[in-house]
């Protein structure tokens, strides 16, 4: 994930000063249509309790007590773009994923196999999310900006385990629907506060992705921003039990064009 991030990094800074000079003279008087937002930092991990199956032939245990919080790093791209009027779409790239060495204090049985407490045991967890949201703009002040949508959230999750010869792993590719919200106030010529969240609870589980961010205009074309995010969910069904939640702080680059 880290050399991920490193690689990611340079390529989309060169791409986005390639679309500001390209495209500087065409905005210039008239309000940008698309936003790239290029973000990134260090991410803990506060609780990742794990049951495959959920039933007794599973043992719950906690990847935090096998492996720690981290930090590690994660990153998120995203592409925002103002269809017309009030009605805008934006997709959103957000991978996250560790490998890390622990070891158990007691037995676990995992995904079909058993893992001795004392031995050296790797553990991989992964939960990358891509989303596409259709956002409506209720309200369009000079202050005040809100918004309202819909976000299909596509989850491509897998958690696995080794331990010498022994291995084992759950893979879990879904479709999940969110509600979305925005809030955009901006208390000073540059300076604005951003709330951000998609999120939904509802029978076995539950998935709530929160932002709370400081923007800083360097440009009608560039920005800034620093912040933190709360990412928590999870779900207790036949198969799986997983509920975790990750902390972040958040700093990224704002190019509109």
């Amino acid at each position: 994930m880290r050399s991920t991030v490193v690689r990611t990094v340079p390529l989309i800074l060169g791409l986005m000063g390639a679309c500001s000079a390209t495209l500087a003279p065409a905005i210039a008087g008239e309000e940008p249509r698309f936003a790239l937002e290029l973000e990134a930092g260090p991410t803990w991990q506060a609780s990742n309790d794990v049951q495959i199956p959920n039933d007794e032939q599973g043992t719950r245990f906690s990847l935090k007590d096998l492996v720690g919080q981290g930090p590690w790093a994660s990153g998120r791209i995203y592409f925002t773009w103002k269809i017309a009027g009030r009605h805008s779409v934006r997709a959103l790239l957000a991978p996250l994923s560790y490998t890390e060495t622990g070891t158990f204090d007691t037995p676990v049985d995992f995904a079909g196999a058993s893992y001795q407490p004392g031995a050296p045991t790797e553990a991989t967890y992964q939960f990358n999310s891509w989303r596409l949201s259709y956002r409506y703009r209720i309200k369009d002040g000079d202050r005040w900006k809100l918004w309202i949508g819909l976000t299909a959230k596509v989850r491509d999750a897998k958690i696995a385990l080794r331990q010498g010869p022994t291995s084992s792993q759950d893979d879990d590719l879904g479709f999940v629907p969110l509600l979305y919200f925005r809030a955009d106030w901006r208390f000073a010529e540059r300076w604005h506060f951003i709330f951000d969240i998609d999120a939904l609870a509802g029978g076995p589980g539950r998935a709530i992705d929160l932002t709370a961010r400081l923007g800083y205009d360097i440009s009608p074309r560039w920005g800034v921003t620093a912040g933190y995010r709360t990412v928590e969910g999870g779900a207790d069904v036949d198969t799986v039990y997983n509920f975790a939640w990750f902390n972040a702080a958040t700093a990224s680059v704002v190019l509109r064009f």
